[in-house]
C-alpha cells in the first residue's frame, strides 16, 4: 500500500469516526448523516398526507348549507339503562315527553342489555321495560321506544360475543324476539369492534330482520364510521390492529339489511371543530351515497364531553356535527327524506347540546 493511499483510507476512517462521534456538548450521539435523512423522509412521507387531508376536511366545512336541510322529523336519542332498570320515575318520564316535544326525535333507544357473551339477554336485566314503553307511549304518543342492545366482539381479545359461531347468532335472534315480546317497538343494535367486510354479522342481520319484519317492528343498527380514505381501515388495522372504519361498500351491505342505521360520526381525532364538521359532512355524503332510500340513515351528534386520545370535548361539538351533517345532505341529497340525527347520550347532555340541535337542525 502506498503513501498516498494509505492517507486517503486515513481520512476517510476520520470522517466516518467524526460521523459516529459522541457530541461533546450534549453528551448524546450524533446520528449518521443517512438514518437522520431517512427519519426527515419518513416524517415527510407521513405529515404531508396528514396535512392534505386535514385541508381538505378544512375546506369541506365551508360554504353555506342549503335551504330545507332541517330535521324530517326521523331523529333518534340514545337513552341510558336508568329507564328500565327502576331508577326512572314517571315524573322523569313526563319530563323526557316535555324535552321532546319540540324536536324531531322519532325513536328512543333506551339500553336493556347488554347480551351475554354467548348471545342470551336475561331478563333481569330489563325489570321495568315495560313500565317504561306505556308511560312513553301516554305521555308522547307516535314516539317509538327501541331496545338497544349489544356487547363487546371478540375481534381483538379472548373475551366477547363470537359472531363466527352459529349458536351464538341463534341465540342473539332469540333474544331479539324475547325482548320484542315485552312490548318494544323495534330492536337497535351495537355490536363493537366490528370490523368492515365481517360476513358472520351481514348473516345475523339477515336473520334478525326475519325476525323483526314479522313483527311489525324496525332493526336498527348502530354503524362504525367509513373509510375516510381508500382503504384506509386495512392501514389503520395494520398499524393498530384496530380497524375502525368500514369500507363504503361494506357499509352499504349493511344498510340494505336494516331499516335505520345510525352513523357513530364522533371519536374521529379531529382537533379542531372546524376539522370535525368537515369530517361528519363528508362521512355525510359516503353515507347517503350508499344507504338506500328504504332505510332511514341518522348522522350522530356528540351529546357527551371527554377529553381523551380520538375525542376532544372543544373540537367535537353538537354545533359543528350539525353544520357538518347540513353540509354533506346539501351537497349529496338535499330532498332525502329518510334522514336525520342521532343524539348521544342523554345522560351526558348539556343545555349547550340541546340548543345546538334546536337551533342548528330542528328550527
Amino acid at each position: 500500500m502506498d503513501q498516498q493511499t494509505a492517507e486517503a483510507e486515513t481520512d476517510a476512517q476520520s470522517a466516518d469516526d467524526a460521523e459516529h462521534a459522541t457530541d461533546t456538548e450534549s453528551g448524546r450521539p450524533r446520528w449518521p448523516r443517512r438514518l437522520r435523512r431517512t427519519a426527515l423522509a419518513l416524517v415527510l412521507v407521513l405529515l404531508v398526507p396528514l396535512l392534505a387531508a386535514e385541508t381538505a376536511l378544512r375546506v369541506n366545512y365551508t360554504g353555506d348549507p342549503a335551504k330545507g336541510t332541517y330535521t324530517r322529523n326521523r331523529d333518534a336519542i340514545w337513552l341510558g339503562h336508568a329507564w328500565v332498570d327502576g331508577r326512572k320515575s314517571d315524573a322523569d318520564v313526563t319530563a323526557l315527553a316535555g324535552r321532546l316535544k319540540e324536536t324531531g326525535i322519532h325513536d328512543l333507544y333506551v339500553h336493556a342489555g347488554p347480551l351475554e357473551h354467548d348471545g342470551t339477554l336475561p331478563k333481569s336485566a330489563y325489570p321495568k321495560a315495560r313500565r317504561f314503553i306505556d308511560a312513553v307511549h301516554r305521555a308522547a304518543p307516535g314516539i317509538r321506544v327501541q331496545a338497544w342492545l349489544g356487547d363487546v366482539l371478540a375481534t381483538e381479545g379472548p373475551e366477547g360475543l363470537r359472531l363466527e359461531r352459529p349458536a351464538t347468532r341463534a341465540a342473539v335472534v332469540a333474544s331479539t324476539r324475547q325482548i320484542l315480546a315485552t312490548g318494544f317497538d323495534g330492536a337497535h343494535f351495537d355490536l363493537e369492534p366490528l370490523h368492515s367486510g365481517d360476513r358472520d354479522y351481514l348473516t345475523l342481520l339477515d336473520a334478525l330482520h326475519k325476525v323483526t319484519a314479522a313483527a311489525g317492528v324496525p332493526l336498527s343498527v348502530a354503524a362504525h364510521q367509513i373509510d375516510p380514505l381508500p382503504a384506509f381501515h386495512s392501514i389503520w388495522g395494520t398499524l393498530t390492529n384496530h380497524p375502525k372504519w368500514w369500507s363504503q361498500a361494506y357499509f352499504g351491505q349493511v344498510a340494505r339489511r336494516v331499516d335505520q342505521i345510525a352513523v357513530m360520526s364522533y371519536d374521529t381525532m379531529q382537533p379542531l371543530d372546524t376539522l370535525y364538521g368537515g369530517y361528519v359532512a363528508q362521512q355525510t355524503s359516503l353515507a347517503l351515497e350508499v344507504t338506500p332510500k328504504s332505510t332511514d340513515l341518522l348522522m350522530g351528534l356528540p351529546f357527551y364531553h371527554e377529553n381523551r386520545f380520538g375525542h376532544w370535548a372543544h373540537a367535537e361539538t353538537a354545533s359543528a356535527a350539525v353544520r357538518g351533517v347540513r353540509l354533506g345532505l346539501s351537497r349529496t341529497d338535499p330532498g332525502r327524506e329518510r334522514f336525520g340525527v342521532a343524539l348521544y347520550v342523554d345522560f351526558a347532555a348539556t343545555e349547550q347540546d340541546w340548543r345546538a340541535y334546536q337551533d342548528g337542525w330542528v328550527r
